[in-house]
């Protein structure tokens, strides 16, 4: 199928007015399996009637796909690529650059050059919230050892993981993500790191999943809990 043709209907059909648009994940990386949604992200100033409005997210359904739709003017893209940036989350930085445009302008090559560059830099995890990160997890393997039931052992155990892995990246210098994406960019960095915690995880050894995010945490500077301040 050609998904530009489709994505070029659709925004002309929903948001003819749009300048810059960035047909991104799956269908930009040629990973497209069969449930995969188009994402696309849209930025210009006169997308929206509203004087007030500055940032839309929709998801439509459009010749029987479905589209993920990120759009913004310039100054509300700005507010919410900066927010991802703090939060070590930057998912439409990554579909700025990364993705493919299908529609251009002038405008365009600033922005990748501009959040490009802050992309390239990475996170960066200051002493005050590698503290309050590793006194979470140094909570939740408590109440890991503590826990007797097993769907709470279940759920914790998952928790534990996910805020280990994105320890263990935002130390790195690398962004984090949310869903299947936190494997994949703790994979990205270390396949052995991301076998090593994981694999226990899947077999359900939480004793040995539990001993070694303990290694994880003191990789990174150890307990955090007696005398904190948040």
């Amino acid at each position: 199928m050609d998904h530009a043709g489709l994505a070029e209907r659709f925004i002309a059909a929903t948001y003819p007015r749009a300048g810059i648009a960035i047909v991104a994940g799956s269908t930009a990386r040629g990973e497209r399996t069969a449930t995969s949604d188009i994402d696309l992200l849209l930025i210009d100033d006169r997308l929206f009637e509203g004087a007030s409005t500055s940032s839309e997210a929709a998801t439509y359904d459009f010749e029987g796909r479905i589209f993920e739709v990120f759009a913004y003017t310039t100054d509300g893209f700005a507010e919410w690529a900066g927010r991802g940036i703090e939060q070590h989350r930057p998912v439409i930085v990554h579909m700025l650059v990364e993705g493919i445009p299908i529609r251009t302008t002038p405008v365009l090559a600033a922005l990748r050059a501009h959040w490009g560059a802050l992309l390239d830099a990475g996170p960066i995890l200051d002493a005050s919230e590698s503290r309050n990160r590793r006194y979470v997890i140094t909570d939740l393997l408590d109440d890991l050892a503590d826990a007797t039931d097993p769907l709470e052992q279940r759920v914790v155990a998952s928790l534990l993981f996910e805020r280990t892995a994105e320890l263990i990246l935002l130390r790195a210098g690398h962004w984090i993500g949310a869903g299947k994406w936190l494997p994949r960019r703790l994979r990205a960095l270390s396949p052995e790191r991301a076998d090593r915690l994981s694999a226990p995880l899947l077999a359900g050894d939480l004793t040995l999943f539990a001993a070694h995010v303990a290694e994880e945490l003191e990789r990174a500077g150890g307990r955090v809990q007696a005398g904190f301040v948040r």
